[in-house]
């Protein structure tokens, strides 16, 4: 059994569909990451996960229970950690713990090994309200009490949205070690550099999964040449990249602008001779391989191309 199983889950709200007869599987023990970017449709599933919406057609299992039937048992057994900060603010951050503890019938004692990592930070701040800590320091707060009472699955909605790079660092260092202790974990992020850390990611765009597959697996599977281009003028040689007949997409990254020709035989020395004639200062083009990031842009025009 899966703890995770969704078979064509949809959602609209009014006329806006947020999730288009979605379907995927989390394995036993891994980390599973939602990718994309706002409005993809992840908290919408989220939310039909941990019982808090009805979905409008398909079903859902978490544990083997009916996430429409079944819900008392699936509040019993999961964790989850919204994208908004939502404990108590003017509880301090023992009595959010607390009563976490107490509402599940257990006490911060009894599961005291699954969030000693954690706590362990905040806890010279015991006594602070939860509303006057830092936005780190609420993440750690609202992780140990969506681990207090040792849930099978942990629901992580975009945990690491905005703390520092140094805080998401420690964030996914500390899924690690929980998932050492066989928890499930499904996290949604729209860093897509974040997708690496995952075991496996669904891509997600407009309410539909694009495509599932370890990280690893989705870079390799990239179909396309791929190059690097850079010169003074960043606009200017956008727009000259995209009336060129031998280009296929130009998207920004960085510095550089990530470009795919129509043809895998491109020769760059002439696209290079293409660019000079428009006056292009400080060209260099190379040969570079896809991240996660190419691959769902890629998706995405394919997506888009199907639709037209």
């Amino acid at each position: 059994m899966n703890p995770i199983s969704v078979k064509n889950l949809s959602k609209s709200y009014g006329k806006t569909k947020a999730l288009k007869e979605v379907s995927f599987e989390v394995n036993e023990g891994e980390i599973f990451g939602l990718i994309g970017p706002d409005g993809a449709g992840k908290t919408t599933l989220f939310r039909l996960l941990v019982t808090l919406l009805l979905p409008d057609t398909g079903s859902a299992q978490v544990m083997g229970c009916d996430c429409v039937h079944d819900y008392k048992k699936i509040r019993q057994s999961v964790g989850y950690m919204p994208g908004r900060f939502s404990l108590y603010q003017d509880l301090s951050v023992e009595e959010n713990l607390s009563f976490f503890a107490t509402i599940f019938n257990t006490t911060i004692s009894e599961n005291y090994n699954l969030i000693a990592d954690i706590y362990r930070q905040i806890e010279p701040f015991k006594t602070r309200p939860a509303g006057k800590l830092s936005g780190g320091m609420k993440q750690k707060l609202a992780l140990c009490c969506a681990l207090i009472h040792k849930p099978a699955v942990l629901f992580l909605d975009e945990p690491t949205t905005g703390v520092d790079a140094v805080s998401r660092k420690e964030f996914w260092e500390m899924l690690r070690r929980i998932k050492e202790q066989g928890i499930t974990i499904l996290v949604s992020t729209p860093y897509m550099d974040e997708a690496s850390l995952c075991d496996r990611v669904g891509l997600m765009q407009d309410g539909d999964i694009l495509s599932i597959d370890t990280p690893a697996n989705i870079i390799k599977s990239f179909p396309h040449r791929l190059l690097a281009v850079r010169s003074a003028e960043t606009f200017r040689l956008i727009g000259d990249l995209e009336e060129c007949d031998k280009i296929n997409t130009v998207y920004p990254f960085g510095d550089f602008l990530h470009v795919t020709p129509k043809d895998q035989d491109c020769d760059i020395a002439g696209l290079k001779d293409y660019l000079e004639k428009r006056n292009h200062q400080n060209l260099k083009i190379k040969e570079i391989h896809a991240n996660i990031e190419d691959c769902f842009m890629d998706l995405m025009v394919g997506k888009n191309e199907e639709q037209q």
